[in-house]
């Protein structure tokens, strides 16, 4: 017994030396970030802005060592409600939550859904970015006003696509668009798709006349030369890309969409705090700071009850914005 002591001692002497480190490994174990089999819905098809927000959000949070093997999977269907219903499904559950943005806020109004975004747990806006308005190379339109010369002479010829449904920013926009180019939003033929990524086909086959989506989705298509940006919809021109806004063109609008995060009802305020946390932590990453300005994403961060309002807030914008152009 005199010999086995100690060497007791000191293996528990070396387990407390040892033991901390193997515990904490990685930011997540310290910051309290960790959500073993933490799943992200995107309520679109793959390569709309949400599925790239969705996939950048985990890539850079698991590369930041804050939660591992994050699950990312696509539930689209009526412009985002079909994945909004089966979050609100999940009571409770606290390793499941959505990539979202005003494309939602829209499509539960123009789809007259069940379920709304008043049923989620806010967690946070994330991003705000700038749609653009761009065609195929090919296209006969080299400029904004060759467009808007053409679309005025004969809207109903002239198909615009969006990633969103009715009432989303990619519908928005252009009717802010057709208004300003004195238009009536009435005849403007909007050509809904579930995502940028199936809107992108449809405007490289020249099947509408020109599209509109947020400026991340098609970043790579316009930098290679595959799609013409003949404008952005913001307040100031985009880093890196040679378009002007339309108020530069003359034309007067100024939109920008955003996204966020929101998970089910019914959350613990530990399991709510603990997504805020890992978001938080996200938000401050060197990562994420890396894909906003590769994205061309504005931050525009705001976490828990302070987005809750803004929620609140962008459905009554959306109404007020579709009575006001009479849609």
């Amino acid at each position: 017994m005199r010999l086995r002591t100690p060497l007791a001692l000191l293996g528990a002497a070396v387990l407390v030396l040892l033991g901390p480190p193997l515990l904490t490994t990685g930011g997540g174990a310290e910051t309290g970030t960790r959500i073993p089999g933490l799943r992200f819905v995107v309520p679109n098809t793959p390569g709309g802005g949400y599925d790239i927000t969705a996939r950048t959000a985990a890539r850079n949070a698991e590369d930041a060592g804050l939660t591992p093997n994050i699950e990312v999977f696509n539930l689209p269907g009526a412009g985002g409600t079909v994945g909004l219903t089966r979050l609100v499904s999940e009571h409770g559950n606290g390793k499941l939550a959505m990539s979202m943005g005003l494309g939602v806020v829209g499509a539960v109004r123009s789809n007259d859904a069940p379920k709304t975004l008043a049923d989620t747990t806010p967690i946070a806006r994330l991003t705000e970015e700038q749609d653009v308005v761009v065609v195929a190379k090919d296209s006969p339109y080299r400029t904004v006003d060759d467009l808007i010369d053409a679309w005025k002479a004969d809207p109903g010829k002239l198909p615009v696509g969006g990633g969103s449904a009715p009432g989303g920013p990619d519908h928005l926009a252009p009717m802010l668009m057709a208004r300003a180019a004195g238009i009536s939003p009435k005849d403007v033929n909007y050509v809904p798709f579930d995502g940028g990524g199936e809107l992108l086909a449809s405007i490289l086959g020249n099947k509408v006349a020109f599209g509109v989506s947020g400026v991340g989705e098609y970043l790579d298509q316009i930098k290679s030369g595959e799609l013409r940006l003949l404008a952005v919809t913001g307040p100031k021109r985009v880093d890196g890309l040679d378009a002007p806004t339309l108020r530069e063109a003359g034309y007067d609008v100024n939109f920008t969409n955003w996204r966020g995060v929101v998970a089910p009802p019914g959350l613990s305020d530990a399991e709510r705090d603990k997504l805020i946390r890992l978001i938080e932590a996200l938000h401050d990453s060197p990562e994420w700071r890396r894909s906003l300005r590769e994205n061309g994403w504005d931050d525009a961060f705001l976490t828990g009850d302070r987005f809750g309002a803004f929620l609140d807030a962008q459905d009554r914008r959306v109404v007020s914005v579709l009575k006001e152009l009479g849609l």
